[in-house]
């Protein structure tokens, strides 16, 4: 039985089967395809004695076609059975499935999704697989190279572990396919059960560390064209989503540093070689062997600056031919030319035996609440919301200072924010970077005054912060009687 929606590279398998003497039977356009072969087929309808009808809704689902995929032939009830209703032996299934997920992307037409539901495929997969042994199930075309070579080898002869083998990948495409449509059916509403199958699983060299294996599930050729270097790592894949995350949440030419998924340097300037040298002084230490991004075309002179240091990766949208030229003089260097941006809804973390699944953190602020001393300044409301963003992406407890769009010094991952806040100052003063009129952002609340006493002493005169505890005012307080904004958002960014 071949019923496909694609029929690439299925002509070989066509032909293989004809010469072996092989009956097929198949339907509507599949059969036109198979003739043109010069392969003899009997349309289903033959068989059935039914033609195809509810608008091709119902061709194959009939006993005559699942008694002979379901048929054990171990079995003598159903060997007479098969014999007393004339039903064939089916002892090969190559049947795919409408593309749903594909008419999803391209149409927000709701009847032509809901046709794209497929019922006789699927029924007839799970058949198939379901009598694996004695039954071969091909359900999608990335396995027609693998059915070749066993018709090829076994001259039309499979073993049970190549049954075995085809039902498991059968089952596979069946699930991900039940649960792309459950996930159009359900969009924003709760799910019942945790849901989420993406293709392509890759092996990755060794997961975190080398003793750990690792894999990635999903389409990276979606988001990047790959111009030059070696294969991605487990890490290298973590830290281009950090890096990728953080720089598409600015829209002036904006260049960021990543290490350890944590940003080490980023800034904002009007040419693109001005924000990478910024962002590099942030902190030039940390920046060795990075993950660098961008949101502009890298031209050559950026290029050039680039080539000095030694960096893992880097990510662009777009590249000029002679800065490429100095950018892949190093072998090993990963140019990533990103397509589209990350869309990611949700977040996801395997915990105590489960899952939590949340919300992507897409916001910035519900409200910008004036409580200090003034109103923020026009560069100091400029430093501020970069502030905010830059720290919404620093493991918490997480403190960002900025200073002209440049992200002077940051404290992330501590365990107190007074730390985070001091690992901050000594950053910045590590660079010789004048703190004097900078501006900070924390991630959460601060329970005391103690992180604006600090930050004052140190030359900051701007802050922002979610707000939210009980002790809110002391910090408002101080920075009224020091003539220092503060601004309340309403939003916190823990990011563990």
């Amino acid at each position: 039985m071949i019923s496909v929606f694609y029929k690439d590279n299925l002509e070989n398998i066509v032909k293989k089967l004809g010469e072996q003497g092989v009956t097929i039977y198949s339907t509507g356009g599949t059969q036109k395809f198979i003739e043109e072969q010069g392969v003899h087929c009997v349309a289903v309808e033959e068989l059935t004695a039914y033609p195809s009808i509810l608008g091709g809704r119902v061709k194959t689902l009939h006993p005559k076609v699942f008694g002979g995929i379901l048929a054990r032939r171990g079995n003598e009830q159903d060997l007479a059975q098969l014999q007393e209703y004339g039903i064939p032996e089916i002892d090969l299934v190559i049947v795919d499935l409408y593309p749903f997920e594909e008419t999803v992307k391209s149409t927000t037409e709701e009847q032509a999704i809901i046709e794209k539901i497929d019922i006789g495929g699927v029924s007839l997969i799970r058949a198939a697989g379901k009598n694996y042994k004695d039954v071969v199930i091909v359900a999608s075309k990335d396995q027609y190279a693998d059915l070749e070579k066993v018709l090829v080898e076994g001259s039309g002869a499979t073993t049970l572990e190549d049954r075995r083998r085809f039902a498991a990948k059968a089952f596979e495409v069946c699930a991900h396919y039940d649960v792309a449509i459950a996930q159009y059916f359900l969009h924003n509403e709760p799910q019942q059960y945790f849901q989420a199958s993406l293709p392509q699983g890759q092996v990755m060299r060794y997961g975190e560390n080398p003793h750990q294996d690792g894999r990635f599930y999903g389409n990276l050729q979606e988001l990047f064209d790959k111009l030059h270097g070696k294969e991605l790592s487990y890490n290298n894949l973590v830290d281009v989503d950090a890096a990728c995350q953080l720089v598409q949440e600015f829209t002036a030419t904006t260049f960021a540093v990543i290490k350890h998924t944590n940003v080490c340097g980023i800034a904002s300037r009007p040419a693109l070689k001005d924000a990478w040298e910024a962002a590099l002084a942030g902190d030039k230490e940390s920046a060795f062997g990075g993950v660098l991004a961008c949101n502009a075309v890298v031209d050559k002179a950026t290029a050039e600056a680039i080539n000095e240091i030694f960096f893992e990766i880097l990510i662009a949208p777009g590249f000029d031919a002679d800065a490429l030229a100095v950018l892949t003089t190093k072998k090993n260097r990963i140019l990533l030319q990103q397509k589209q941006p990350v869309k990611q809804p949700y977040m996801y973390k395997n915990v105590l035996n489960g899952i939590l699944l949340q919300d992507s953190d897409t916001g910035n602020y519900k409200d910008w609440t004036d409580a200090g001393a003034r109103p923020a300044s026009t560069a100091e409301k400029a430093d501020l919301e970069f502030a905010n963003l830059v720290c919404k992406h620093l493991k918490s407890n997480a403190i960002a200072l900025v200073k002209d769009k440049q992200l002077i010094g940051k404290g992330c991952g501590q365990t107190s924010r007074v730390d985070a806040l001091r690992h901050a100052i000594e950053k910045a003063r590590q660079f010789n970077f004048d703190l004097s009129g900078a501006s900070m952002a924390s991630d959460a609340f601060f329970p005391f005054d103690d992180c604006v006493r600090i930050a004052h002493t140190a030359g900051v005169t701007a802050v922002i912060q979610p707000g939210g505890s009980v002790r809110d005012n002391d910090s408002i307080e101080f920075c009224k009687q020091n003539d220092m904004v503060m601004i309340m958002t309403g939003m916190r960014h823990f990011r563990h």
